[in-house]
């Protein structure tokens, strides 16, 4: 009987069920806008930096409109964020050439694997710069080249934020290409996956912006110079 009358505390509208079902159902919807706005693929930066706007509000508490928080951030960072994922896409392309040339370089092998060793410095910078970015750029009213600037020293200053941003991200990417479930995983990704990564990596970055605009908790930023005043060590 007691199990009976406490049940309906269960779907209180501000019960911890409703709020956890309620949270999933933004998830899918943001995952679905970010999957729908990222189909021409060189608008691809625009809906990452619109993914992690909306997917810190939400962590926030303060979106009201999941898909008018996005589709608003999307306009808002359109050309700024095309042209951030385009450069990103071109370094990346750039890497990707130096591993073809590389492999095959004929060359004794040490001169090969020191070749291999800055490679892979320069891809584990570019990720983590591209971790921030994307991120820093919805949430303050700087141009592309103080972004990447203020992403690559904060990514630097915060080690700990760091690793832990590229264990979220890179860990669910893992387990997809290699566990044997691999469609399982992949529907996974279409439903709610990229929403849920830029979640819990937006939880991290929380901490990390708040260092540098603590009265605005990433709340975006009329007074961006907060930030570019307080460079990180290089």
């Amino acid at each position: 009987m007691s199990s009976m009358s406490g049940s309906p505390g269960m779907f209180a509208a501000d019960s911890p069920l409703l709020r956890f079902l309620t949270r999933v159902a933004d998830l899918m919807i943001l995952n679905l806008l970010f999957l729908a706005t990222s189909l021409p693929i060189v608008t691809l930066g625009a809906s990452l930096t619109a993914l992690s706007g909306t997917a810190m509000r939400i962590a926030r508490g303060e979106s009201e409109s999941v898909s008018g928080d996005y589709l608003r951030a999307l306009r808002r960072d359109l050309r700024q964020g095309t042209i951030l994922g385009l450069v990103v896409a071109g370094l990346g392309l750039v890497l990707a050439a130096w591993w073809v040339v590389t492999d095959d370089l004929n060359v004794p092998g040490l001169v090969q694997l020191a070749l291999y060793t800055v490679l892979g410095i320069l891809a584990f910078r570019l990720t983590l710069v591209a971790l921030y970015a994307f991120p820093y750029l919805a949430t303050f009213d700087d141009d592309l080249r103080t972004v990447l600037r203020n992403a690559r020293l904060m990514s630097v200053r915060h080690p700990f934020a760091s690793l832990a941003l590229l264990a979220v991200t890179g860990l669910p990417v893992v387990v997809t290409v290699f566990y044997p479930k691999v469609a399982v995983y992949g529907l996974i990704w279409f439903l709610i996956g990229f929403a849920g990564v830029a979640l819990l990596g937006g939880i991290v970055l929380t901490a990390v912006f708040a260092t540098y605009a603590p009265k605005l908790a990433l709340v975006p930023s009329d007074e961006p110079d907060d930030v570019n005043d307080d460079p990180a060590p290089s």
